[in-house]
């Protein structure tokens, strides 16, 4: 059985006279910074002057040092700068501030576990990984509730390496929820393989391979945008809420069944093959040194995989119907085309007129009635 711990496992107390430092004021930076100091405890925030975060820090009542000071004068210093970022920030600014005693925390096992920080022997090196954005993290929170979080150790130099980060924890709400102990590996290997083959890559491969099936065959691109990104939110606040098989029971049976039978078309036992050379990639450390020479090099493919996916026929659409949608662009500034109708002619991103479908009934037929 997995050890999951919550706020009666865990005590403030332990980090009572103690400083946190907390480098980066980035989204997960601010979550956990005011959720700490709401807890009671003293936190010392570390961002560099001239950026809007720097600005939000001090909007939040923080004063914000450099890295060197704040990791001088604490005795528990969070990293949350980027993977990429942290090494080198590590070794110039961090390691020669960590005396004998302090505690290195980590929200995410990437440095540690492919080697790329190496803390020294007189020091606890502890992990605390919220499952949630930072400013999720703030929002249940404020709420009283609270994001779980997953617990590591990797080193345990003062014997109090456990109590440090469930205390932590603690401080940022996650023992209402949960803390699941874990390794540093397994975080990492797992973290990087959800992202890779379902949350982020995954999916969207999956939505934009949908939308471009549709309109390929002459499916209003508006239409094809609905059905295969807008309504996703539908489906995945149910399985968040229900887990799958409710989400089952909450569709017509005509989504059921088509689901049942065509699901395992799409993603099949040549897509679990590719989930699993993925994660050999993930575990061999290949992914990691490729990710590591792609940032050392300028990230040339970084940046024209994020160019092509900014210019891709489904975002153009997409930003024309939010732009209509207020409740989804609540700063009220819609899209130039938000109040203009719809053009009747359609274009599937390449310039040419679509003709319409075949058949209309064919795509119209057996609808989902999710609602």
């Amino acid at each position: 059985m997995p050890q999951i711990y919550y706020e009666k496992d865990a005590d403030l107390k332990v980090l009572a006279g103690k400083r946190i430092a907390i480098l980066g004021y980035g989204i997960q930076g601010r979550g956990q910074a005011l959720n700490l100091r709401d807890s009671g405890l003293e936190v010392v925030v570390a961002q560099r002057p001239g950026g809007p975060n720097y600005d939000k820090a001090v909007a939040d009542g923080f004063t914000p040092t450099s890295i060197p000071e704040a990791c001088a004068q604490s005795d528990v210093i969070m990293l949350l700068l980027q993977d990429t970022l942290a090494p080198e920030v590590y070794r110039t600014a961090i390691l020669p501030h960590l005396k004998a005693g302090k505690a290195l925390g980590f929200s995410h096992g990437f440095n540690i576990h492919y080697y790329q920080i190496e803390p020294p022997k007189n020091v606890d090196v502890f992990m605390i990984a919220p499952k949630g954005p930072g400013s999720l993290v703030r929002e249940l929170y404020e709420e009283g509730g609270g994001v779980p979080a997953l617990l590591a150790v990797h080193q345990d130099a003062t014997g109090q390496a456990k109590r440090v980060a469930l205390a932590y924890a603690k401080g940022l709400g996650s023992a209402r929820a949960g803390v699941l102990e874990t390794t540093f590996a397994e975080e990492t290997e797992t973290d990087l393989f959800g992202e890779q083959a379902v949350l982020c890559g995954g999916v969207s491969e999956l939505i934009q391979a949908g939308f471009q099936t549709l309109t390929e065959k002459g499916y209003q691109p508006e239409v094809a945008y609905f059905e295969c990104l807008h309504e996703l939110k539908l489906i995945v606040d149910m399985i968040y809420k229900t887990g799958i098989h409710g989400m089952w029971n909450r569709v017509s049976e005509t989504a059921r069944f088509g689901g049942l039978t065509r699901g395992g078309r799409v993603v099949n036992e040549e897509t679990r093959a590719e989930m699993r050379r993925i994660l050999c990639e993930i575990r061999s450390g290949k992914f990691a040194q490729e990710w590591i020479n792609e940032t050392q090099a300028g990230r040339p493919r970084f940046k024209t995989l994020m160019r092509r996916a900014e210019e891709a026929p489904i975002e153009a659409v997409g930003a024309r119907l939010r732009g209509m949608m207020s409740w989804i662009n609540p700063e009220g500034k819609p899209a130039a085309t938000a109040n203009r109708k719809l053009s009747a002619k359609r274009s599937n991103g390449s310039g040419r007129k679509l003709a319409p479908p075949q058949t209309r009934r064919a795509g119209a037929a057996g609808g989902k009635r999710k609602r």
